[in-house]
């Protein structure tokens, strides 16, 4: 099976490329949409330079796709970069987000590719969890919920970051993996690439969300 991943560089994209890995598959190339309007309803969009980095430490080819991000085109955006990719399938790291996972189905079907998307419906405890216990550098690169501070702004989740935000994840009563738009993530290193990458930026607060303002993506 030859599949591309559609990869945003955060922990979902990073849980289905590993997902694929362990299935023996050949990772054709990493596919990032790159938003360059002022929103998505579909596709992150800070951080995804990042995929760059990690396509380099694991040599696989990267394929950027510009797209304004509107509504009607930007699956016709990533259905023109598909189409010219050689492969049987498609994987994304959707969790339960139907309108995307639907589109991409459709889109898919019509390319005459599978779409696979391994994480769908996944527990949310077991997915972070998993992702922490294997090995990958999930970092924080913003917060928009009570109980989620500036200094989670940048934090790398380890044992005991998990632990503490797997607590306030029940007294606050979030999704713990950040499904709901809670926190964002890049992943900086973990066992489906060779090297680390390093993120440097500064914190930007507003009163109960922030964010990294990125500053500089290397990789080592």
């Amino acid at each position: 099976m030859r599949v591309a991943i559609l990869s945003s560089g955060g922990k979902d994209s990073a849980a289905a490329w590993w997902w694929a890995i362990c299935k023996g598959w050949d990772i054709a190339a990493l596919v990032t949409m790159r938003v360059v309007g002022d929103d998505s309803m579909m596709f992150q969009i800070p951080g995804t330079e990042i995929v760059q980095h990690q396509a380099k430490l694991a040599k696989i080819p990267w394929v950027s796709v510009d797209t304004e991000g509107k509504e009607d085109e930007e699956i016709n955006d990533l259905e023109n970069a598909i189409s010219k990719l050689a492969i049987d399938a498609l994987v994304c790291g959707a969790l339960r987000s139907d309108y995307q996972k639907s589109r991409i189905e459709r889109m898919c079907e019509k390319l005459g590719i599978i779409s696979y998307t391994p994480l769908w419906h996944q527990s949310g405890l077991n997915h972070i969890s998993g992702l922490v216990k294997h090995g990958f550098g999930v970092m924080i690169t913003s917060v928009a919920c009570d109980g989620l501070t500036e200094e989670w702004i940048g934090k790398i989740l380890d044992e005991e970051s998990l632990e503490l935000i797997i607590q306030l994840s029940e007294k606050y009563r979030f999704n713990v993996d950040g499904e709901g738009g809670e926190y964002e993530t890049l992943v900086v290193y973990g066992p489906h690439f060779d090297g680390k990458i390093v993120v440097t930026g500064s914190t930007e607060w507003h009163g109960r969300r922030g964010e990294l303002k990125i500053s500089n993506i290397s990789s080592r």
